[in-house]
């Protein structure tokens, strides 16, 4: 049985893990709209990500005893100056995340929640991979500068990414 602590940061996380979804697809619109059809499949492959991740969660509350309650999710930002501005917002945001699921590692602890810090171990590699995931991408970026041909052969490369869901969640 989940501590209501612990239920109500786990649902918080499902907030957060959605809202991240949310925030991918803004972002796959954006590259969308210029014309970026890699940027925005790897974007779209992110945001597909994101709601496994808020399954992984709904489904680990209700295993537990726990009750989900989804909350309002708020509207992603939507405009960016330029596609190596999106993978840095990207990359900024994916920090948050690791914050927060480095607090709910903490929460688990302190609660001496030991199924909740074994469920958890999972999303802390998981965040070591997102983080750096992105951080590759906007380091070449940088070295394109953005623009160019660089641009077009790094969207060519984002193109080629798929979504294989964790074994966990194909369930």
């Amino acid at each position: 049985m989940l501590k209501k602590s612990v239920e109500k940061a786990l649902n918080e996380q499902i907030n957060a893990e959605l809202f991240s979804a949310y925030l991918y697809l803004s972002m796959q619109a954006y590259f969308e709209g210029v014309n970026l059809p890699g940027c925005a499949n790897w974007m779209r492959n992110q945001a597909l990500e994101e709601f496994t991740h808020a399954d992984k969660f709904f489904r680990f509350i209700i295993e537990r005893g726990g009750r989900v309650a989804l909350q309002a999710i708020d509207a992603p930002e939507t405009k960016w100056d330029g596609p190596q501005a999106v993978f840095v917002a990207s990359a900024e945001h994916e920090a948050k995340v690791t914050a927060r699921i480095n607090g709910l590692v903490d929460l688990a602890m302190k609660e001496k929640d030991h199924a909740t810090l074994n469920f958890l171990q999972w999303f802390v590699g998981e965040q070591v991979e997102e983080e750096a995931a992105v951080d590759q991408i906007v380091q070449k970026l940088k070295l394109v500068k953005g623009e160019g041909s660089g641009l077009f052969m790094i969207d060519q490369e984002l193109a080629k990414r798929t979504f294989t869901p964790p074994a966990a969640a194909a369930e």
